[in-house]
């Protein structure tokens, strides 16, 4: 199973971006999974959505392409979003209006949010509210927020908390074999006859 882990943060050595690494490295424990890919938008910044990717313009499908292939490749998401602002990154908003030809259709993702503070909840309602309706991700009921990030997974052990940091990482093992679990399930619904991205392309 190929899992696609997603950095939402625009920013580069984000803590976006180390949470990411973290959850390549507790994938790395499941046999279920045996390919993971991570697409860090601080490393690929997309241009904002125009009307060119309807159009087959040839500067978008250079662009989009080889990530469109990766994300249609992938059995499931693990979504990493800061809140800035109380709100997602306008680049992980961005990110999700490209992918219409079903990359994402029909796949569980999980929801991960970080926060320097306490925070981190209103991420997981916005991406739940307004980030599915055409490209038809399916977000786990279950997410995971690292409050305190700056506190927990880095290098330094003397810059941690540990207790905190063993339960977060006790709590992402449990979200991951839930994901891995869906993902093996949603195989099934992509191989009916229930669903069809070409009959109804955008969603209600």
């Amino acid at each position: 199973m190929k899992i696609t882990i997603i950095s939402g943060s625009h920013r580069q050595n984000s803590q976006s971006t180390k949470i990411a690494k973290v959850v390549e490295r507790a994938l790395e424990v499941f046999p279920k999974c045996d390919e993971y890919y991570l697409f860090d938008l601080a490393n690929n910044p997309l241009p904002l959505w125009d009307d060119g990717i309807w159009n087959g313009d040839v500067k978008w499908k250079t662009l989009l392409d080889p990530i469109s292939e990766q994300l249609a490749s992938s059995d499931a998401f693990v979504v990493i979003s800061p809140e800035w602002h109380g709100m997602v990154p306008a680049g992980l908003k961005n990110f999700f209006l490209m992918w219409g030809k079903g990359e994402l259709a029909h796949k569980p993702a999980l929801i991960v949010t970080v926060s320097n503070g306490d925070g981190g909840s209103y991420p997981v309602a916005e991406l739940r509210m307004s980030s599915y309706k055409n490209n038809r991700i399916c977000f786990l009921p279950e997410h995971l927020i690292i409050r305190n990030v700056e506190s927990v997974f880095n290098d330094n052990e003397q810059e941690n908390s540990l207790s905190a940091e063993q339960y977060f990482k006790d709590r992402l093992n449990y979200c991951l074999k839930q994901l891995l679990t869906y993902g093996e399930a949603f195989k099934q619904i992509r191989n009916s006859d229930t669903i069809s991205i070409g009959k109804y392309k955008s969603g209600m």
